[in-house]
Parts: structure tokens; sequence; C-alpha cells
């Protein structure tokens, strides 16, 4: 028997253990070894029923990631047929399931008769996140189980569920009193099922999945959901895979969900996923820092700004259960700071995703004070003051003075020189930049930013505490901007320089969402405030002396008062949410492009994808060489999860790798020869991105 096997026989019952460290993913081996234990089963007269469980007792995870795109993810045994055989066994199969059962685990459960779980359990179908479908029954068998539209909005939704829940649905039969008590409860449930001669597959829940739905179900849910999937495709197989098991016999529907699992895994979408979910992995790794690195303790936290930013932060850690002191200059910013984040709780209350005491527990972890003396416990100081280096660099001097030794010194700056700040104190080691994307509570991004002089430890305890407080960390170094901005600025600067040009800010935008997008540019600076995003620039002007007039829009605009939402006029007006076209705006474009003695004229939109995008990726390509970002997988993590770029591209990295590097490199040079002056100034090819066209590399990897 396999090693990632355990078998036993234990009075007429076959018990398989899957062990293989640390989430039984199944992969080739495991599935060969499953399979070659449950033959065995099958075969022996001794045995009347099997229980499969996990060894050490999580049950699966799912399929090897790393087998979908190659030859392995469908060697034999496959796990499509492997399941087909296990539920044509003439034997009762109960899963005990331990901790979770996800993706190809769940399937494994749903081919055995009956299921188990401890109360702990989690279960789901996560392929829809890798651009994928379940490819092993789960759209055919868990229709059967559950009912068509409640399968539709597992599988669509990728979420896992709670043991009580699958219960509810009908996924489980039991759920065992104790994770400890669940390999017993499995035996008893065994000899039940023995005692009674129950079949080896019991009459299916719904034999007719669709059945009670109107006629037009499918269709009616197609177009509801169809705007918001964009172009994704993993939903719309999903669809048709669920429709298949409405309309067919399961053998024939188990065929239709393998065709469109293949269609699925051959996609660049689904490629693009999995470089995400891979970069996800990439992106804790650390270069010279061991993994058994000792970090330091964080217990108590303090955050300096009662403001949107600091109040949002403050709430990331009192919602993972750590006390935090949130300080302020006087008593009233205190207190709209602290009743801003009742409300933000209150509105989740609403919404039906907190309960009134958890708002409570909430808030006596944030404390409020306006001393700084009361900061002389924290083990994390968060620095989220005004966007100003001199006033930034005031405030770590108090904390030199108030602060314990060991406690870590934290900027929460989003552009400005993070070395300059850890100047100011005798402890440069202890300072890190954690820039927090807005609104902190919500967005999972955290931009970790390591200084020349950051230690080791600071940085190792800095990942673990964001991935405490639910946060994606990625490293970043030194510079203006660090990752994201820095890309920012050039990409918003081309659609600045394109509305001087005659395109509007509705086209650019239009052309952007049309990529999926989740904003265009200019829906995303008046969202975010075009007075912050002035203020920003106007830090940095020294990088741009010597042509600022692609920002002389945004800068009328601010001078104007016109910040976006906040005000109700930006590039756009609004009415609440409602956006619409400001005739204005077209004008003070015509007005600034003839004082600057730019020509106007009719912008394609491939024009407008191209300059904005390539310039987005020619400053990512340029991050990388400076080793400013450690990989192109963190680039591309920053811009899906902080700026909304579709994660079923990959992120803009992975995007110019599928375009081809050698095209990206003709672009720029084209428009470096077309747009005169503007284009010799700003589309200059990153030397990196020249040397990899030279070499003829399909990857972008800094040499």
């Amino acid at each position: 028997m396999s090693e990632l096997i355990h078998y036993r026989l234990e009075e007429g019952l076959a018990l398989i253990g899957l062990d293989r460290v640390p989430v039984n993913a199944l992969d080739q081996s495991l599935r060969a070894g499953l399979s070659n234990a449950c033959e065995r089963a099958a075969a022996d007269p001794r045995v009347q029923a099997i229980i499969i469980h996990g060894a050490r007792g999580l049950f699966s995870a799912g399929s090897d990631i790393g087998e979908f795109g190659t030859g392995a993810s469908f060697a034999e045994p496959d796990l499509p047929r492997t399941l087909v055989r296990l539920a044509g066994i003439h034997k009762p199969l109960i899963a005990a399931l331990g901790k979770v059962a996800l993706g190809g685990g769940l399937e494994l459960a749903l081919a055995c008769g009956y299921r188990i779980g401890e109360p702990n359990l989690r279960v789901g179908l996560s392929e829809i996140n890798l651009g994928l479908l379940p490819g092993a029954g789960g759209t055919q068998r868990l229709p059967r189980l559950i009912g068509a539209e409640s399968a539709l909005n597992l599988i669509l939704s990728g979420k896992q569920i709670d043991a009580e829940n699958a219960r509810l649905l009908g996924i489980l039969d039991r759920v065992s009193t104790s994770p400890e008590r669940l390999l017993d409860e499995a035996r008893e449930y065994a000899y039940e099922l023995i005692a009674c001669r129950a079949p080896a597959q019991p009459a299916e829940a719904w034999p007719e999945p669709a059945d009670g739905l109107p006629d037009d179900f499918l269709v009616r849910y197609r177009a509801e959901h169809e705007p918001s999937w964009k172009s994704r495709l993993a939903p719309r197989l999903v669809l048709s895979a669920v429709e298949a098991a409405c309309l067919l016999p399961l053998d024939e529907g188990l065929l239709k969900e393998l065709a469109l699992f293949k269609q699925a895994e051959s996609s660049r979408q689904s490629k693009a996923l999995r470089h995400v979910f891979f970069a996800e992995r990439e992106a804790a790794r650390i270069p010279g820092v061991r993994d058994d690195l000792p970090l330091r303790s964080i217990t108590r936290v303090a955050v300096i700004g009662a403001g949107t930013m600091g109040g949002g932060i403050a709430m990331c850690f009192a919602n993972a259960g750590i006390p935090v002191a949130l300080l302020e200059r006087d008593g009233k910013a205190l207190d709209r700071g602290l009743t801003m984040i009742r409300d933000n709780y209150e509105s989740s209350v609403r919404r039906g995703r907190l309960l009134p005491d958890q708002v409570e527990s909430r808030m006596d972890l944030i404390f409020g004070t306006l001393d700084y003396a009361d900061l002389s416990d924290a083990d994390l100081v968060i620095e989220a003051v005004f966007e100003k280096l001199e006033v930034k660099q005031q405030v770590f001097l108090t904390l030199e003075k108030v602060c314990k030794p060991g406690a870590i010194l934290a900027t929460n700056t989003s552009s400005l020189d993070v070395d300059a700040i850890a100047a100011t104190v005798a402890r440069p080691h202890d300072v890190v930049g954690l820039h927090f994307f807005s609104p902190a509570n919500a967005m999972r991004l955290l931009e970790v930013v390591r200084g020349k002089a950051t230690a080791p430890d600071v940085l190792a305890t800095t990942l673990d505490i964001a991935r405490r407080i639910g946060k994606l960390p990625v490293i970043s170094g030194v510079c203006f901007g660090f990752i994201g901005n820095r890309m920012l600025e050039p990409y918003a600067r081309e659609a600045h320089r394109l509305v001087l040009e005659g395109a509007t800010p509705a086209q650019v935008d239009r052309v952007l969402t049309d990529l999926d997008l989740n904003m265009g540019v200019f829906s995303m600076l008046d969202l975010a405030g075009i007075d912050v995003n002035f203020l920003v620039r106007d830090s940095n002007r020294t990088a741009s002396a010597h042509d600022e007039s692609y920002c002389r829009l945004g800068d009328e605009l601010y001078a104007m008062g016109r910040y976006g939402q906040k005000t109700g006029r930006g590039f756009y007006l609004y009415e609440g949410r409602n956006r619409r076209d400001d005739a204005e705006v077209i004008a003070l474009a015509e007005r600034l492009a003839d004082e600057l003695q730019i020509s106007r004229r009719p912008i394609d939109d491939q024009e407008i994808l191209e300059r904005c995008l390539f310039m987005l990726i020619n400053e990512g390509i340029q991050l990388l060489d400076e080793g400013i970002a450690l990989r192109t997988g963190d680039i591309d993590l920053v811009w899906i999860n902080g700026y909304g770029f579709p994660a079923h591209l990959g992120g803009p990295m992975h995007y110019a790798e599928q375009l081809g590097l050698g095209t990206v490199l003709a672009g720029l040079q084209r428009y470096r020869n077309a747009l005169g002056k503007y284009g010799e100034m700003w589309f200059k090819p990153a030397p990196l991105l020249e040397r990899l066209v030279a070499a003829g590399r399909k990857r972008i990897e800094r040499f």
C-alpha cells in the first residue's frame, strides 16, 4: 500500500486514511493510492463498508493546482474517472470530513454515498477562483444533492460554508459532536448503514435538479448575473455544466462537465488566475530573511490620526481582536474618528455582516486618547497623519521619546521617502512603511515598504501581523509612490494627456472598464479625491519639472475646488453616486490644449488602451529592474488588489507577457516617434524591456 495511504481493516470496515502533507492535495500519486485502496476494499469479502478520512484530521483541500495545465492533470488515474469508479463500488462509502473538504476534496466526498463532518468543517467548490469549474463531478452530483439553484450559487460564489450550513443544505448527512469524535462516529454511522442494509448510493435527493424552478430559470439567471461576470469565461461554463445536470443523465452530464473543464483549463483566463494564486504564495517569501527568524510579539497596537485612514486601520486590528489605541491632537477630531468607526460598524450590522454585540466588542478594543504617553506599551505604532514629510518626521521624533525599546514604528505614507522618515529617529532599524489602501478596513492589499535600515525581524513581523488582520502583504523598496502609486503616475498621466489631445474622460474610462478594470482613471481619481491626487503629485514636482503640461487638467480642477465625489464635481458631475459627463471639463481641456499648443484630434479606443497600459507596464518593468519590486507577481498583486486590475488577466505584468513583450516594446517606440516632443520625453522603453526583447525572452525577469 502507498505510503500516502493508511489502510486498515476493523471489524468489517476498511478505513482509508489520506496522508499527503500538508493538505492532502489530490495529485496523481495520492489518486493512485486512493484508487488502489478502494479497489482492495471493494474486492475484500470481509469489508462491508468503507470510510475515507484524513489520516491527520484534515480531509482534503482539493486538487494539486500545480498540475493544472500540465500532462499530470489527467495522468492516470485521473480524478474524474477515479470518482466514477468509487461511486460504482457496491459497498457503502462514508466520507469522514475533517477541517476542510474543498474543490476536488469535496468532489471526492460527493462521490461517496454518505458524509459526516466535524463541527469546524469548511466545505466549498472554489475552482471558480482559478478560472475553472469543478471537473470531477461537482457540477453534476451537487445539483442532484441540493438542487440546481443552491448548487449554482455555491459553485459560482467559490465560498466556503461551515458544517451546520452544509448539513442544512443537504451536503452533509451528519455532524459529529467534536473533531476528536469524528472517526468514531463515522464508524458508528457505518455500522448503522450495514445493519439496515443501506444501498451503496442512496436515492438522489434531487433526481430532477431544476424541480420547482421556472422553465426559464437558467435563462433568467444568466441575464441577471452576466453583467457582473463581464468577460469572465468560467461562470458561463459553470452555468452550462449545471444546465447539463438538469437536462442529461448523470453519465452524459459528467462527460459534458469534463469537456467544459478542459476548455476552462486551457484558457488564458485560468492560466492568469493560477499565476495570481502562486504569486500570493511567493509574496510571503523574503529573500535573505529566514523562515525560522524569531518574530517580535505584537499584542497591542497604536494608530496616530483618527481620520478616514487612521480609523480604518484601527478597525483592521480591532476586527482581529487586537487592542488598539487611537491618538488624535484634539478631542473633537478624536470624537469624529470614533463616531465614524462606530457608524462603519453599524452599517455592517444593517447589511447583516455583523451582530450588534460584535460591534460593542470591537469598539471596546479601540481606546481613544490625546496623550502620546498612552502609546508607551504599544508593540506596533502606525502613523497615519497628513501626507507631508515634515509633519510625519515630527511625529516620529515624538515616538522616539515615548515608545518602548523594540516597538515597531510604521508610517502609512503612500508616496513619501520612508528612509527620510526613519532618519529622524535613533532606531531606524525599527522603522517600516505600512501603506494601507483606502478604505483600510475593506481593502485587502498592504504594501510593506522595506527601508534601507529596516531590520529583518521587523519585516518578517509586519508580514505576519498583516496576515493576522486579513491583509495581503507585498514587499516594496523605497521610491516615490512605491510599487502601486509609482505605476499609477504614468498610467494617469497618459489618461490626462489623452483628454487634452481630444479624448473625453468618459471615453478613456470606458476603454479601461471594457478591459474589465473595476474603474477607469478618472472615476478612480474622483472617488479617491482629486485633492489627494494633487497633494501626492505636488510632493513629487521635481520628477516632472521639465514638463507639467500633462497634469494641468487635474491642477485646474483642484484649484476650482472640484475634488470629485466628495464635492459633487470632479472630472464628472455627481448626484449621490450617480455620475454624468460634464461639458465644462471638456471645455476646460480644450482651453488648456490651446494654451499648451496641443493639437486636438479624434482618438480611437486602441490608442487609449495602448498608451495607458503600455506606460503602466513599462514602469512596472523599470521597478523590477531597480529592485523596488522583488517579483513580477508582486507587481501584479498590487495592481489587482489595490487598483482593480482584473485578476483574470493576471495583472499588468502577466498581461504584458500574454500580449508579447515585443508588442509592448514596438508600441512604445511607435508612440515615441508619433507624439513629438511629448513622446520623446515620456515614451522611453525601460532598458530591461529592451534587453528582454533583444534576448528573445518571453517572461519578464531581471537579468
